[in-house]
């Protein structure tokens, strides 16, 4: 019979589907290759495993949070249903045409991504609604019955007509008409999937969400269906790319705004450290084989936007992939990862990714065919690593042949040798990632002084002391259950979903009972999603409003206080302070407005337990010295290495060390004191200890 005390949490990532189930008596977690042609079959294959290591039958399984994948892979790919993209006359090649702007501006053979649906597949019809929601042309419905009749051969439609999110009448007509004529038909309309303006972000976002529905339904109903045959017949629930926790039938609706599940799982894990510890600024460090992610928490929360790629031509190069609009935990991606790999540009510099040796073969000390220097090879010569007792002694390492790779394609066109061009590579990595994180606070009015870093991912804890060196960070938290946190952080998310819409206001011509209703309806919609999740909670409601001055070209969040009735007053005020924040000044003699309106309901989320202050201090058990690389010392020194489990509440040890576990290894820099946490985290700080 389900317990609802005991949920599990499965997030599909590349290599491996993440599997953690939480238990009154405990939390268990496993790493299962992922399945590629059947994902539930991972999937059942670790909640089989986690059952046993628990003691738990499959039928006391409460509940199943679930984050994948599947949709972005499937629109990276091009691995979708057959779509047809039906928009206004006239408007056919706007998501071919894009925004005209150029990532890469000085190359002159610049390839700018396909489209998501050929030409021959988008159509049109004769129809215009005006900016303010008026109709101009009416939709005549025996053209449409026209068009529709000549669909038969597709799995999938996706509606986007002009200014639909301010009256979407037209939409809906055709989507009335192809159910009645052509019912086998999956149908996205961009007034649903994403009524907020800038067509080309929308029409894109419905296309892709047409795109991968027909795939998505069909993999969550099996999914449901296998969990029921082997006994876990309980509620199934999706992660979402903002940070919350929606209903199986709506994710299917709109598989889109899955894209981002799995790393907004790993923000919201580093969130709730974060609400554990009292942190209110806190910067989340996620590094994997391939990507390294970086998101600001302030707060307790992560930020969020409204819009961000996938599948990007030039990869991680920002402008040259898919604009999604939808709601998403705002965080910077970028090509560093343990598999990625080095080499030597035309100017002699060490340069590292985006490339990446993936799993297979692997970086070359993996013994796997791989030949070229990976970030893990330096890791490895530089004493990081233990060849003997990587990934719990499953994969033994041949630090020869990572010095071979290096001394190769780096050495030999550096003028060093190995030992050099591995610390060489590392700093590379490691000032790439530090740069991105300075960027990434730039641009959202952010100084990383005073900031806590919490790093998770199976090579975070490796670089993430350096990383605090370079960011001038003193803190840095590295939770247990690391190498899963993804699927942690699903079980720690709530029930939630933001519902957006745009409508222009200015505030010199505000109406107050209009945008009382707008946000009334709002708040609406998105507790109706919350309350197919659960019908009872209380349900709290954050309202946020996108404002600009008149005539520019972006707009910036703006939060409101929920319940309040906005005023133009207010809003102005508010919008002066958070534009202030962010570029140092206002702008006189310009009016403002407001061009999208958002409102999220969530369930509330459970308080953090108190975390008692570290109990006295003692020196952690030493299991044995090794050789480690300093970059302080620029040279070889020996480190003590201290098993995780040593680590108890209060046991200390100072840096230059290493502490081992079975999923990661954290290296402690020379100035850095490591203290044990009665929750299991290791709480480094630099200087005197915690």
């Amino acid at each position: 019979m389900p317990n609802s005390a005991i949920r599990a949490g499965v997030d599909i990532g590349g290599t491996f589907t993440d599997v953690v189930l939480e238990t009154p008596q405990g939390r268990h977690s496993t790493k299962v290759l992922t399945t590629y042609t059947a994902p539930e079959d991972a999937i059942l294959e670790g909640l089989a495993r986690v059952c046993q290591q628990s003691g738990t039958a499959m039928e006391e399984i409460g509940q199943v949070i679930h984050g994948t994948t599947l949709a972005t892979n499937a629109l990276i790919e091009r691995r979708g249903a057959r779509t047809a993209f039906i928009t206004t006359e006239g408007f056919r090649d706007v998501i071919e045409m894009r925004t005209e702007s150029r990532f890469e501006q000085y190359d002159l053979n610049l390839r700018l991504p396909d489209p998501l649906i050929p030409r021959n597949d988008r159509l049109t019809l004769s129809e215009r609604v005006d900016a303010t929601g008026t109709v101009l042309r009416p939709l005549d419905r025996a053209d449409v019955e026209a068009l529709v009749d000549t669909l038969g051969n597709y799995d999938s439609v996706a509606l986007g007509f002009l200014h639909s999110y301010l009256n979407p009448a037209h939409e809906r007509l055709v989507r009335d008409v192809i159910a009645a004529r052509q019912p086998h038909l999956s149908v996205s309309l961009s007034s649903d999937v994403s009524p907020q303006m800038r067509e080309y972000e929308r029409f894109n976002t419905t296309c892709a969400n047409a795109y991968v529905k027909p795939m998505m339904a069909a993999y969550l109903s099996r999914l449901r269906d296998r969990l029921a045959a082997a006994g876990a017949d309980c509620p199934v629930f999706l992660m979402h790319s903002g940070g919350g926790i929606m209903s199986l039938e709506d994710a299917a609706q709109y598989p889109v705004r899955l894209v981002e599940s799995g790393p907004a799982g790993g923000a919201i894990f580093a969130a709730d450290i974060a609400r554990l510890y009292g942190l209110d600024r806190v910067l989340s460090f996620d590094m994997g084989g391939t990507t390294a992610k970086i998101c600001l928490i302030r707060a307790g929360q992560p930020k969020t936007a409204r819009v961000f790629e996938v599948a990007r031509s030039y990869r991680f190069k920002k402008g040259s992939g898919m604009p999604i609009s939808i709601p998403v935990i705002d965080m910077v991606e970028i090509g560093a990862g343990g598999g990625s790999l080095a080499s030597v540009n035309a100017l002699g510099q060490i340069q590292v990714g985006p490339e990446s040796a993936g799993s297979e073969p692997g970086p070359a000390c993996y013994g796997r065919g791989g030949d070229r220097p990976a970030v893990t090879d330096a890791d490895l010569l530089l004493g990081r690593l233990d060849p003997d007792n990587f990934a719990d002694g499953t994969i033994p390492l041949h630090p020869d042949a990572s010095a071979t790779a290096l001394e190769t394609h780096l050495a030999q066109h550096t003028g060093t040798d190995a030992a050099t061009a591995a610390f060489g590579l590392s700093e590379v990595v490691d000032e790439n990632m530090a740069n991105a994180a300075r960027v990434h606070a730039v641009e959202n009015g952010e100084d990383l002084a005073g900031y806590t870093m919490i790093a998770f991912g199976g090579a975070a804890p490796l670089h993430a002391g350096r990383l605090c060196e370079k960011l001038a960070i003193d803190r840095l938290i590295v939770p247990p259950g690391a190498g899963v946190g993804s699927a942690i952080g699903f079980l720690r998310a709530p029930y939630a979903f933001e519902a957006t819409r745009s409508v222009y206001m200015r505030l010199d011509a505000f109406d107050e009972a209009a945008a009382a209703t707008l946000l009334t309806e709002l708040a609406g919609e998105a507790e109706t999603f919350v309350r197919a999740c659960d019908a009872t909670a209380p349900i709290h409601a954050e309202t946020k409003l996108y404002m600009r001055y008149k005539g520019q070209g972006w707009e910036i969040p703006v939060p409101l206080p929920h319940g309040s009735a906005p005023s133009a007053t207010t809003l102005l005020a508010l919008f002066e302070e958070a534009y202030t924040t962010l570029f140092g000044r206002t702008v006189t003699g310009l009016p403002v407005e407001v061009t999208v309106w958002a409102v999220n309901a969530a369930t509330p989320v459970d308080p953090p337990a108190t975390t008692p202050a570290p109990a006295a201090s003692t020196s952690a058990a030493i299991t044995r010295d090794r050789r480690l690389f300093s970059p302080v010392d620029q040279a070889m020194v020996t480190a003590p290495e201290v098993a995780r489990a040593a680590l108890t509440d209060g046991a200390e040890v100072t840096g230059p060390a290493v502490i081992t576990e079975a999923e990661t290894t954290i290296i402690i820099p020379a100035g850095f004191n490591a203290t044990g946490r009665s929750d299991g985290c290791i709480d480094i700080r630099k200087g005197a200890p915690a």
